[in-house]
């Protein structure tokens, strides 16, 4: 009897004791909005095989970005930053599944869409796919499904190559409208969005259906709109869309090495020096020591610094020396109490969500992993320390994770242009939030 009421009163301690370390967990810095996450990831699955009037049909289900009202269909680089969070939590199949849905499109229409309507068939956006393969063979080393996928990613980096090159030998963000002459919509849709000074009534039908063109190519960036091109997309090489391409590049030659492809490989490896070089040769400027996007039609850089530049670290295009003189000049101009800003404070004449004082989860990620990539983590911790906490106060005041927020305030006070009220959003903004964290918590006492 005695040692049955001592098993008892152990059991009842070791229960409390693990209540008590629940409740402590519980309490910590961001389990509130960790919880949330968590809850809410089923929320964001959808499944449509089938094609309809407007939807494109992908094989397998999918998430979205926000829970309810604007954006139900799948996109593509926000689902980069989404699946970062689903792998943290453990959903792999949910991430393989976005991923092969993307693949299938690739496929079907030879590039990814922006999304799975049809509406969004003249564009793709940034090229995310081949890291979303790359993140998913990390984790469960599976060769058959990378060799299923390899064909793809290369099916889709002649896409890039073929339809977006440029003379100089480095990549832009175009479209695919065929009858430019319809699209005049398009321009008027963009002035109204950014408030530009453009007097479209002035303009000839040719220079409507270019602006119109741009603002199109635009889209595709992701980064509709910024300042970054100046209402002239189509003229620039962005250095973020190049680093990109490097990452296929050089991932692709391990690929080959891994699929057992040596001589393959060599190929790609040597179109990654090719585009190294040729990143080198036009967009660095020796005056603010950066990289800036590149004007291929009036020869000259594009005067934004802009968060793209973490994309060269996030891809590994640069030297350590390299890395570390840019990271310390691009953090000089962009970084800010909470987060990185889309662009440097500056007067651009129009209303652009891409850029001060926006800050959006994506470039938050790039930066901090492309910090880490170069050993630099005092200021990548500091930069995902600032997320989360920034975060944790939006989450706070207004119980909701957000499209986009204020890297000054920590607040959900941004620049609007005015299409749509922000949307609360999970996607990217949860994803890289559960990074975030986790880089905290693992880099907290080094």
């Amino acid at each position: 009897m005695k040692n049955r009421t001592i098993i008892i009163l152990t059991a009842l301690m070791l229960d409390c004791g693990y209540v008590a370390a629940q409740n402590v967990d519980r309490q910590s810095p961001g389990q509130d909005v960790k919880d949330y996450i968590q809850q809410s990831w089923k929320k964001t699955l959808r499944y449509n095989p089938k094609d309809s009037a407007d939807h494109i049909g992908l094989p397998k289900p999918y998430t979205v970005p926000c829970i309810s009202g604007h954006f139900q269909e799948m996109y593509y680089w926000d689902t980069y930053f989404t699946n970062v969070g689903l792998l943290l939590d453990g959903h792999i199949e949910w991430a393989i599944d976005n991923t092969e849905n993307l693949a299938s499109l690739v496929e079907r229409f030879g590039k990814v869409f922006n999304g799975s309507r049809y509406m969004y068939r003249y564009n793709s956006q940034p090229p995310y796919l081949c890291m979303m393969v790359a993140d998913i063979y990390a984790r469960t080393g599976d060769k058959e499904w990378l060799g299923r996928m390899f064909g793809t990613l290369e099916k889709e980096y002649r896409f890039w190559m073929t339809h977006r090159m440029t003379p100089c030998g480095l990549n832009r963000y175009s479209n695919d409208v065929i009858d430019k002459q319809k699209d005049r919509g398009m321009a008027q849709y963009a002035k109204s969005r950014t408030k530009c000074n453009i007097a479209l009534d002035s303009l000839s039908e040719r220079e409507v259906t270019t602006f119109a063109s741009h603002a199109r190519a635009e889209c595709e960036s992701g980064w509709d709109f910024t300042p970054r091109f100046e209402n002239r997309c189509e003229d620039f090489c962005p250095v973020d869309l190049n680093a990109n391409l490097f990452y296929y590049e050089q991932s692709l030659a391990r690929f080959c090495r891994i699929l057992g492809m040596p001589l393959k490989a060599g190929k790609w490896e040597k179109a990654a020096r090719r585009r190294k070089r040729l990143i080198q040769k036009y967009m660095y400027n020796a005056k603010d020591c950066l990289y800036h996007d590149y004007d291929y039609v009036n020869r000259r850089l594009s005067p934004v610094r802009s968060a793209a530049v973490f994309s060269l670290l996030f891809s590994r295009v640069l030297s350590a020396g390299n890395a570390r003189s840019v990271a310390r000049h691009a953090l000089k101009v962009l970084e800010f109490p909470y987060g990185i800003a889309a662009t440097e404070k500056n007067d651009y004449h129009g209303t652009y969500q891409w850029a001060y004082p926006n800050g959006w989860a994506p470039l938050q990620y790039i930066a901090i992993k492309g910090l880490e990539n170069y050993g630099m983590t005092t200021e990548a911790y500091r930069l995902a320390h600032t997320y989360v906490d920034g975060q944790n106060r939006i989450f706070a005041q207004t119980h909701n994770l957000w499209e986009k927020y204020n890297v000054v305030e920590g607040s959900t006070r941004v620049t609007s242009e005015g299409e749509y009220d922000m949307p609360p959003m999970m996607g990217w903004t949860a994803g890289v939030y559960l990074y975030a964290l986790q880089y905290v918590k693992r880099h907290k006492h080094r």
